[in-house]
C-alpha cells in the first residue's frame, strides 16, 4: 500500500464471529479503520441483534455499519418472498447505523429495487437523520446510481470497472459527481486489469483510479484527491 500511495484502508467485516479479527487490524494499523456488520449472502453464522450492532459500532476506529443489503443472486431454489430474514437483517444494521449516526457500507446484487424499498422505508432518504453512506463494489444499473445519489449516498468502484466487458459500468463511472465517488478493492477477489486471477489487495486500488480517470477525461491526482476527501467526508476517520 505505501508503495502505492495508497494511504488508508477500510477493513470489512462480514460476520461477528470475524470481527475480532477486523477490528484487531484497525487496532494494529494507524491508517486502518473497521466496519461491524453481517453480509446479506452469509448464513450458518451468527445472526446480529440491535444491541450486538450498537456495541461494536461504539468501540474505537470502528467507521461504520456493514456490510449489509441484500442479494438475491444465489436464491438455491427460494423464492425472494423467503428471503425476508435478509431483509430484516438489513432493517438491524440501517437502524443501528441511525442510533450510532453512522453510515451504512451497503451491497446490493439482484435485489436492487427491495434494497432501495427497504431504505425508504426505513428512512434512508437523504432527509435530515438519515445515515447514508455508500454503495460498495457498484454494478448495478445507472438508474439505481441515480437513486443511490439522491438518497445522498456515495457509490463505490471496485477493479470491475477495469474489465473489458464493463463498459455500462464505465459509463455511469464518468457521470458520477466527482464529490459522490469512492474506490476500492473488494478484496480478496476482482483484482483490476492487469491483476485479473490475483489475489486483490490495496496496492491496487490505483488501477481502478486510472480507469476511472480516463473515462472522466481528468487526471489520476484528481481522482486520487477527490477519493480521499470523500473518504474523510462519509467516514470521519479520526
Amino acid at each position: 500500500m505505501d508503495a502505492a500511495q495508497v494511504t488508508r484502508a477500510l477493513c470489512i467485516c462480514t460476520t461477528l464471529e470475524e470481527f475480532p479479527r477486523v477490528h484487531s487490524l484497525a487496532l494494529d494499523f494507524e491508517n486502518f479503520w473497521a466496519t461491524a456488520g453481517v453480509h446479506p449472502d452469509n448464513e450458518d453464522v451468527r445472526e446480529p441483534s440491535l444491541d450486538d450492532l450498537l456495541g461494536l459500532g461504539a468501540l474505537p476506529k470502528v467507521l461504520a455499519i456493514g456490510e449489509t443489503g441484500l442479494d438475491y443472486y444465489r436464491l438455491n431454489g427460494r423464492t425472494v418472498q423467503e428471503m425476508h430474514w435478509q431483509r430484516e437483517r438489513f432493517r438491524v444494521h440501517i437502524r443501528a447505523a441511525r442510533a450510532l449516526g453512522m453510515p451504512l457500507v451497503i451491497h446490493t446484487r439482484s435485489a436492487s429495487d427491495d434494497t432501495l424499498a427497504v431504505l425508504d422505508e426505513e428512512g434512508e432518504n437523504g432527509s435530515a437523520g438519515s445515515a447514508g453512506g455508500v454503495f460498495h463494489c457498484f454494478t448495478e444499473t445507472a438508474q439505481v446510481a441515480r437513486a443511490a445519489l439522491d438518497r445522498g449516498f456515495y457509490i463505490s468502484f471496485s477493479g470491475i470497472v477495469t474489465f473489458k466487458s464493463a463498459q455500462d459500468l464505465r459509463d455511469i463511472a464518468a457521470w458520477v459527481p466527482l464529490d459522490r465517488l469512492l474506490i476500492e478493492t473488494d478484496s480478496p477477489y476482482l483484482a483490476p486489469v492487469p491483476y485479473r486471477g490475483k489475489t486483490n489487495n490495496p496496492s491496487y486500488v490505483p488501477e481502478v483510479a486510472k480507469q476511472i480517470a480516463a473515462v472522466r477525461g481528468c487526471s489520476v491526482l484528481d481522482i486520487a484527491e477527490a477519493s480521499s476527501e470523500n473518504f474523510s467526508r462519509l467516514f470521519r476517520p479520526a
